[in-house]
């Protein structure tokens, strides 16, 4: 599989796992804990508001440090930041000095992590098999999310948070090993029309953003509530979704690859719109709403190789990756928090958990139709 020769891709795709194993075992209690930790859902939907607010503010400084130092020791520094984060989640007591230095150090480790990361895809990868390449990725995302949901939630369970979140903590730090071995990327020192070529990815990014927030950050906190705060039934619920969407994503990747981008648009936000509004009716039901959580694990595979493929293209094809990934990611930016400052205040006006969740289904709309129009563009200057 020639998808495979790319020792550089391979490697990052491994650090990816890592990366997930961690996510899984530590990242998707965030909220929980929050919750368990006495802050309240529209407060926590404005704690992750002003993580991504914070990025947004700070993404300029990025720039001069890419062009002194290059990708590579951003991609590692952010990696080592993020195991920060953990301990700094088991000590919050409620909105605490805590919570505020929680914020800020997740803020600024996840600027740097994804911004560096999605450049070095973006350039690393190849176009040709850029849908492979993404859904080799998520494949390998999916079958370790099976695991880890299961293995973070006996450790909170077993040891309690500080020793948990201590041991994830260290599996996120090894996530930078399989980064030593690649090269170093520079950034030019001047790009002009850069942002201009990222104004169709902004567009869509902006678009995921919004998505992102109702679909996930909304969605995890009403099922911790649908299943009765249980940090046991939460978890099973994680590792559940794992099980079911490991293996969907290698034949999108492919048919992708293959000039059927349109068709993988149509398919992946088809049942995006399912999936939203199945969630946000089954959220008075336990073992529905544990059945929605479960077969929402497939929308990812389906959905980031054709975004994926679009995104990491437009980057490669720009003349500057980095000053473009600034561009997309503020958009998400935008997005993210737009939406999650839109759930809190709806939530706080006395809205059931169900309307933010629909309030995906727009942008579910409006990112089918900017892929659509893309995929044309490619497909014709294909023949």
């Amino acid at each position: 599989m020639a998808f495979f020769r790319n020792d550089a891709i391979n490697r990052v795709n491994l650090h990816s796992g890592v990366q997930a194993l961690a996510q899984g075992a530590g990242g998707i209690f965030f909220f929980v804990l929050l919750l368990k930790a006495g802050v309240s859902v529209p407060h926590a939907l404005l704690a992750q508001a002003a993580i991504v607010t914070g990025r947004f503010l700070l993404r300029p400084l990025m720039l001069p440090l890419a062009k002194r130092f290059g990708l590579k020791p951003l991609l590692i520094a952010g990696t080592l930041m993020l195991a920060l984060r953990f301990p700094l989640l088991a000590e919050v007591r409620g909105i605490d000095a805590a919570l505020l230095a929680l914020l800020a150090v997740t803020a600024l480790a996840e600027l740097c992590y994804w911004l560096s990361y999605n450049t070095y895809f973006a350039m690393l990868g190849d176009a040709e098999h850029r849908g492979h390449q993404v859904a080799a990725r998520e494949a390998f995302i999916a079958v370790l999310s099976i695991a880890s949901p299961l293995l973070g939630t006996w450790a909170l369970l077993t040891l309690g948070p500080r020793w948990a979140f201590a041991g994830i903590a260290v599996i996120q730090a090894l996530a930078a090993l399989p980064l030593l071995g690649l090269p170093n990327m520079a950034v030019l020192p001047q790009a002009p029309g850069a942002l201009r070529a990222a104004r169709l990815a902004m567009g869509l990014l902006v678009i995921d953003g919004w998505f992102d927030a109702c679909y996930f950050f909304v969605w995890e906190i009403a099922l911790f509530l649908s299943l009765g705060e249980s940090i046991a039934a939460y978890g099973g619920a994680m590792a559940l979704a794992g099980l079911v969407g490991a293996g969907f994503g290698l034949w999108v990747g492919r048919h992708v690859d293959g000039g059927g981008g349109r068709r993988a648009v149509l398919i992946a936000y088809a049942v995006a719109v399912a999936l939203v509004i199945l969630r946000a009716g089954s959220l008075p039901t336990p073992w529905l709403a544990v059945a929605a959580h479960a077969l929402g694990a497939v929308l990812m595979p389906l959905l980031l190789p054709p975004l994926g493929t679009a995104a990491y293209n437009l980057a490669q094809a720009s003349p500057c990756p980095f000053r473009f990934h600034i561009a997309t990611e503020a958009g998400w930016d935008i997005g993210c928090a737009g939406a999650c400052v839109t759930a809190a205040a709806l939530i706080s006006l006395g809205a059931p958990m169900s309307v933010p969740i629909l309030l995906a289904l727009p942008a579910a709309a409006a990112g089918a139709v900017l892929l659509w129009r893309y995929f044309g563009r490619v497909e014709r200057a294909a023949t």
